[in-house]
This record gives structure tokens, sequence and C-alpha cells, in this order.
């Protein structure tokens, strides 16, 4: 059954989001220059603490921002409520650079995912299945494209295919298993592939957070801009999951790229 035009403008306005991510260029306006100079401010060895706290921050929210969500009927989500708590991370990380990275970011990360599922709930995820709990975590994945990706397909479907089996063998041991068995290998892999892409996000906000010109009040900010910037790709990919729900899924991403 083809999309009806409600559904096609709902696909368009998730496609505006999907590939037109516009972060970078926010970050750059609050801090009043291009986020490239906020990466030479960096202290060496930079990456190894951002890889770090990216890594640890997935792993906190695996296993507390999804499995405490209310799965009670679908709602508008309250995107206002998580960027005032994400913000008030923030001013900490602003504050104190990034040497407060490790602690503010798996605090800023949970809540930030608590919004995720609250949008996913929203377009109608059943919040108690596996697979939509790691669809939550995938979102973080969708905010930065990967050098591996392929040029010729979207960067939002590029990065769901380089992450399908991933996804699907968590979901599969998640349903048998739960979270008793953190360190199992098909749990191990999907971290590993959304840190990897989590990481070009957070690295920008490292960065922008380097200035010293920024400081609390503009870390505060920064992570509201980090908060909806997540919010927002969150919104686009369960339109589109909503909508895959409701149509065959190639004829869904068939009309998503001719728009």
């Amino acid at each position: 059954m083809a999309l009806s035009s409600s559904e096609i403008e709902d696909l368009k306005v998730a496609k505006n989001i999907l590939e037109n991510p516009d972060l970078t260029a926010k970050i750059s306006y609050v801090v009043g220059s291009p986020i490239e100079k906020g990466f030479k401010m960096l202290p060496k060895k930079w990456n190894l603490v951002v890889n770090d706290a990216t890594r640890k921050s997935i792993e906190t929210a695996l296993n507390v921002a999804l499995w405490t969500m209310d799965r009670s009927k679908p709602d508008s989500p309250s995107n206002w409520w998580h960027k005032l708590a994400a913000g008030t991370t923030g001013a900490a990380g602003g504050a104190f650079g990034l040497a407060a990275l490790a602690i503010e970011l798996p605090v800023s990360t949970t809540i930030m995912l608590r919004s995720i599922a609250d949008i996913a709930r929203s377009e109608g995820e059943n919040l108690a299945t596996p697979e939509a709990k790691l669809q939550c975590i995938q979102v973080l994945a969708l905010g930065g494209r990967s050098k591996d990706d392929d040029a010729a397909e979207s960067a939002y479907f590029a990065a769901r295919t380089a992450m399908a089996k991933a996804v699907s063998d968590a979901a599969a041991h998640l349903a048998k298993k739960g979270l008793s068995d953190k360190g199992a290998p098909a749990i191990v892999r999907l971290i590993t592939l959304i840190a990897s892409r989590f990481s070009i996000i957070v690295s920008e906000k490292a960065a922008a957070q380097a200035v010293p010109i920024v400081g609390a009040f503009g870390g505060a900010i920064i992570n509201t801009l980090f908060i909806d910037h997540f919010q927002n790709m969150g919104k686009g990919h369960f339109i589109v999951r909503r909508l895959e729900r409701l149509h065959d899924p190639e004829e869904v991403r068939r009309t998503y790229e001719a728009l």
C-alpha cells in the first residue's frame, strides 16, 4: 500500500532532519569561531578521553536510561524538561572542561536517551521490547557520519545498514538473557559500533567546551544544543520506524530516497 499524502509529508520532515544535521554550525555560533579552533585547544591524547567517556556513557545508558522508562500510552514527549536537565549537567562540563567529560557525559547521555525513548513512545514504539530499546540507543549513532559509510547511500540509511546485524544480534541476546551478561559479544559489538559514531559528535562538544570563553553558561548552552540535536534525530528516526510498521520498509525507503 502506497504512503498517503500526510505520511509523505511526515517522511519529508524526517528526511530533512536526518540528512541535514546542523549541530556543528550551531556550536560554532555559540563559541564564536569555527569548531576547528576548539580542536586545536584540546590537550594531547584528548581523543582517548573522549572515546573512553563515550563508551562508558553508552554502557551506563544501556543499564539505566531505558530499563526504567515509563511504558504508558503514547503522549507528547517532554523535550523541554530533558533539555533543562541536560543544560544543568553541561554547566559543569563548561566550567571544568575536558576533565569533567568522564563524569558529565554519562549523566547527559542517560538524560538524552530517556528523552529519545519518550519520543519513540510518542511515535508508537513498544518500549517493553529489547528491539525498541536498542533502537533508542542506535539514535546516538545517527548524529554523525562515519568515514566507512557508503557515499552513494543516504547518511541515515547507511548508518542503519552498517548497524543492522549488530542491533538484531544484541536484541536477540537481550530477549533471552537480559542484561545479566553485559560482556556478551553481541552487546560489546553493538556498543563499539555506536560509540565509534557517537564519538564524532562528542568530539565536537568537547572541542567547543575547550574554548576558554565558554565557561559554565556556555557549557549549558552547548549541552542544550547537544540534546536538541539528538532529540531531532530521534524524531526523524522514529517517524521512519512508524511508517515502516504500517508499510513495506522497502517502499518507505524508496519513497524517502525519491523525495
